[in-house]
């Protein structure tokens, strides 16, 4: 099993990880949130896509998520973030109400997770996957258990492909999780065509 240490690192116990195992199917996950402070912040939205190792999708989950009208009001008037995004905060705050509580909506993940993946611990994926599965490990325990301590980053690709290569991909950021999600996978996409047009 997988706990977590007051510093959020990863601690195995009683299991043993295969390092040489190679991943079958990745996890593609976005979630939505007020912003970014774990122990303050809520989350709003959650997208998943299941792809194989092709990126091609498998299955797809997503929902919002319930949450006190007035902690989701209260965070989104201290993130001057959301002033850039009027239409999606309004949205979200006017259908609180009408969304899952967010236990049943890890319930689900973890029951699409095992459906897909058996006993292979998910490969989380994304970009700046960190955050997100910062909130998973605060909020989530159960999904958490279910992830591989190895993630796949796209952002990674993306500083290595700027950086090395002035390469960039143009992606239109539409703060909604599965759109989000969506467009992580057409990233990594991209650059594994460019890399394979150079061969």
């Amino acid at each position: 099993m997988y706990l977590n240490s007051s510093d959020n690192s990863c601690i195995l116990v009683g299991m043993e990880i295969d390092k040489s195992a190679v991943p079958t199917k990745f996890l593609w996950l976005d979630l939505e949130m007020t912003g970014l402070d774990v122990a303050n912040d809520v989350i709003l939205e959650v997208a998943v896509e299941i792809t194989d190792v092709n990126l091609q999708t498998i299955a797809t989950y997503e929902s919002r998520v319930r949450q006190p009208k007035e902690v989701v009001l209260e965070r989104v008037q201290k993130n001057v973030w959301w002033q850039g995004y009027p239409e999606n905060r309004d949205d979200f705050i006017k259908n609180l109400d009408g969304a899952k509580p967010l236990d049943v909506v890890e319930r689900e993940i973890v029951a699409l997770i095992e459906k897909h993946f058996g006993a292979e611990p998910a490969v989380l994926s994304g970009n700046s996957i960190h955050n997100d599965r910062n909130f998973i490990r605060a909020h989530m325990k159960e999904l958490e258990l279910k992830l591989h301590y190895r993630m796949l980053d796209v952002s990674s690709f993306k500083v290595l492909m700027q950086a090395k290569y002035k390469e960039v991909f143009e992606k239109d950021s539409a703060h909604r999780a599965f759109e989000d999600v969506q467009a992580s996978i057409a990233e990594l996409q991209y650059y594994l065509d460019w890399f394979e047009a150079k061969k």
